[in-house]
């Protein structure tokens, strides 16, 4: 039986080149482990929600569907981690209330379009690497201080992310 084309999308923060060579700068600052994979430069982000695949067909319900109402805000990024998969991230110490906005709104866009957000809480973070366990975390570096003027319609496909829609 044939399998209906999808698409594997997410939405997310997409930094702009000088935005993203400063989140580069603090990922080249960590001590990684061996075993340890950073994440490409071209794919530095913030996600706001993992769609999944999704039926090719709807794809230009969902680039109408996910625009939003949108309010620019700073998003601080100065707090490195390793969580407990050893994803190791750097992440705000708070949100800022107009990120949590945004995320709450594209929620709501998802249900309306038939779909199902994560249950779990959002935790605002860009990956710096998978299999990081034990990584020495960078300290001294001065907070990357992010502009955050829009939000992108991403799609993965064979290991290259091509964002489909820019939404500001």
């Amino acid at each position: 039986m044939d399998r209906q084309p999808t698409n594997r999308l997410f939405l997310a923060l997409w930094p702009d080149p000088a935005m993203r060579h400063l989140l580069k700068e603090w990922r080249d600052a960590w001590g990684w482990v061996k075993g340890a994979t950073p994440v490409a430069f071209d794919k530095l982000h913030v996600t706001l929600h993992f769609l999944g695949g999704l039926p090719g067909e709807r794809l230009q319900e969902f680039l109408d569907g996910f625009s939003v109402p949108f309010e620019p805000f700073r998003l601080e990024l100065a707090t490195p981690a390793v969580w407990h998969n050893g994803i190791a991230v750097l992440e705000p110490e708070q949100a800022p209330p107009a990120l949590l906005a945004l995320h709450a709104r594209l929620a709501e866009s998802l249900v309306a379009l038939g779909l199902h957000p994560e249950s779990r809480p959002y935790r605002p973070h860009v990956t710096m690497a998978r299999r990081a366990t034990g990584a020495a975390m960078p300290a001294g570096l001065p907070p990357v201080s992010w502009d955050v003027r829009g939000y992108a319609l991403v799609e993965s496909k064979n290991s290259v992310y091509t964002v489909l829609r820019a939404y500001s």
